[in-house]
């Protein structure tokens, strides 16, 4: 079946069967940035906003996104810079493979929680995902500048 959906901004149609992820056809669309990890929605490194909510692609079949807007970190490349030099200031860097979907997961944040949220609320948030690299505590402190810069909202 084919399968179109707007992807960073532009119409994306391809061949799908049923059963494929959206993971998976994000991937060979060229959407490197989106990671598989556990296969079982567990770790958020597939994450990728559908109509601007963050959803884990690999728990969403490709048809289930025909006619949505997917963005991936390769469509919001500005932003995802912006915050990354929050993270490197404040030492939360990761190896790279988690980032993608932590930081997909922080720009949607940034449109639904005030510049004030607890560290709690952001905990919450960021709760599904995983990374083996850090204690999180950098990139609590990072999230928390990056908020306040942005007032809460993203631009």
């Amino acid at each position: 079946m084919q399968v179109t959906i707007t992807l960073n901004g532009k119409p994306y149609t391809a061949e799908a069967t049923p059963d494929t992820q959206l993971l998976t056809f994000l991937r060979d669309a060229g959407c490197k940035s989106v990671k598989c990890g556990c296969e079982t929605s567990g770790c958020g490194l597939c994450t990728v906003h559908m109509d601007g909510k963050s959803v884990l692609s690999c728990s969403v079949l490709a048809a289930q996104a025909a006619g949505h807007t997917i963005t991936t970190m390769e469509g919001l490349q500005e932003q995802a810079a912006e915050f990354g030099a929050f993270l490197a200031d404040e030492g939360g860097e990761q190896c790279g493979f988690c980032s993608p979907g932590f930081i997909m997961n922080v720009l949607a944040m940034i449109n639904e929680l005030d510049c004030d949220a607890s560290d709690e609320e952001i905990r919450e948030y960021l709760a599904g995902n995983l990374c083996r690299c850090t204690g999180y505590q950098s990139q609590l402190r990072a999230i928390r500048k990056y908020l306040a810069a942005k007032g809460g909202k993203a631009e």
